[in-house]
C-alpha cells in the first residue's frame, strides 16, 4: 500500500474499530434471538464485520 498520511491511518483504524464493535454487537444480538432466520442474519453480519475489520488491519 502506498504511504498513507497519519490522518488517513487514523481513519482506517477508526473504521476497523467500528467494524469490531459491530461484530461484538451483532454476535450479542444473535445470541438473544429465538428466530433461526434472524439469528443467522446477525451471525452472518457479525462474520462480515469481523472479516472487514481484519482486512483493514492487514492493510496497515
Amino acid at each position: 500500500m502506498q504511504n498513507l498520511t497519519q490522518p488517513e491511518l487514523n481513519s482506517i483504524r477508526e473504521v476497523a474499530m467500528a467494524h469490531q464493535t459491530l461484530h461484538t454487537k451483532f454476535t450479542n444480538y444473535a445470541s438473544q434471538c429465538n428466530d433461526p432466520q434472524i439469528k443467522q442474519m446477525f451471525t452472518k453480519a457479525a462474520t462480515d464485520a469481523q472479516n472487514a475489520a481484519q482486512n483493514l488491519i492487514q492493510m496497515l
